[in-house]
């Protein structure tokens, strides 16, 4: 039997006063993909730059990771904005990455919406179709990094694009499969040891582990570590181990069995 492929993606390149890189350089030879921050919520130019060249020298794929243009709250505060202004939003923060890619030789192939605008997506079919609609149109070949289960999911598929459906290795989820709220004490795993445990149940099962005990049968391509706490590296490093060790194939987003066939 062919080994199960899965992915393990990451947020970086998200140096603002909130958040410090000084991690990624690490993180970056334990994932595969990498979703780099545009400068609207962290980021700029040179970090972009950097994590890009990091990103080719590992064999990690690239993605985008739009937010609302609110450095201020680091993307995580819900606004309400127009669905000319997300358009713009989204399409200006691909094109801001993927033109630092090429002068590498190298290309954006997923993209991934940050924070705020993502939560907002999962809950709101509306708005997860407009996000649907604007990625495909901007590049039909973008894989399209979304929670599973999500309606993210649900709009994307309608459209038939390629879809990657990721878990967190380090958040616990309510019944109905959304992430517990941040605001909760049981929003964080943050021990290594759980997370691993919890990440390679769903990843053999597909189907996620709810904080209470249930399980949701869904499709899980990718699992997510954020490299925003302090244990975000020993979480990884352990994840990537655990997921190695029990014959899952460890693969960037665009080598991926599924969109290369």
């Amino acid at each position: 039997m062919d080994s199960m492929e899965i992915n393990i993606n990451c947020d970086l390149g998200e140096k603002s006063k909130h958040h410090s890189n000084i991690n990624d350089p690490k993180l970056l030879e334990i994932v595969n993909s990498a979703n780099i921050a545009c400068g609207y919520h962290a980021g700029d130019y040179e970090t972009m730059d950097s994590t890009i060249l990091i990103s080719k020298k590992n064999g990690v794929s690239i993605g985008a990771h739009p937010s609302f243009d609110d450095p201020e709250n680091f993307g995580r505060k819900r606004l309400d904005i127009s669905n000319t202004e997300i358009e713009k939003l989204i399409k200006d923060q691909y094109e801001i990455l993927q033109s630092i890619a090429e002068k590498h030789n190298e290309n954006v192939t997923h993209i991934k919406p940050h924070g705020a605008l993502n939560n907002m997506a999962c809950e709101d079919i509306n708005l997860a179709t407009i996000l649907a609609n604007i990625i495909y149109k901007l590049n039909k070949e973008l894989i399209y990094l979304v929670p599973t289960g999500s309606k993210m999911e649900t709009a994307a598929k309608k459209l038939n694009m390629r879809i990657a459906c990721e878990i967190f290795a380090d958040r616990n989820y309510e019944d109905d499969g959304n992430l517990v709220s941040r605001t909760k004490p049981n929003a964080l795993i943050t021990d290594p040891n759980i997370a691993k445990k919890h990440i390679l149940s769903m990843v053999k099962n597909q189907a996620i582990n709810c904080y209470s005990g249930k399980q949701i049968p869904c499709e899980i391509d990718s699992v997510c570590i954020h490299g925003d706490n302090e244990n975000s590296l020993n979480t990884a490093k352990i994840i990537k181990e655990e997921l190695s060790i029990n014959n899952l194939n460890l693969i960037p987003l665009n080598k991926m069995k599924k969109f290369t066939q």
